[in-house]
């Protein structure tokens, strides 16, 4: 299985910014994607950014043009860099592993633990 470590979590005001990261050990899948998901308090979790092995990624709405998603490959570690920061912001944010060794295989997903993200003043 693969195995997420985060990190970066923790308490900023309004404007500010954080940088999570977010390392897979494990047996990893040649075709996959890495992201961000949170959840807030009395929501359900809700996708925030993915990534593809390729590059690609893509952010819901409310981020766009404040959070970016990266990836070394290399170091089989995935960023989220949180710039301007809103409470609305304020959330556990999980890493997300999702990969599948062929096209003709089901998915496999894997979670971290989750990191804590406070916005306040």
């Amino acid at each position: 299985q693969v195995q997420l470590v985060e990190s970066g979590g923790g308490f900023v005001q309004p404007g500010g910014s954080l940088r999570l990261s977010c390392a897979a050990s494990g047996s990893f899948f040649s075709i996959n994607a890495m992201g961000w998901h949170r959840q807030a308090p009395g929501k359900e979790r809700e996708l925030v950014a993915t990534i593809t092995d390729g590059g690609r990624a893509d952010y819901i709405d409310s981020v766009k043009g404040r959070f970016t998603i990266s990836r070394d490959n290399a170091k089989s570690t995935v960023y989220l860099q949180m710039n301007s920061l809103k409470p609305e912001d304020t959330a556990v944010y999980y890493c997300n592993y999702k990969g599948r060794r062929s096209m003709l295989l089901p998915w496999f997903t894997y979670w971290g633990q989750g990191t804590q993200v406070t916005v306040s003043s």
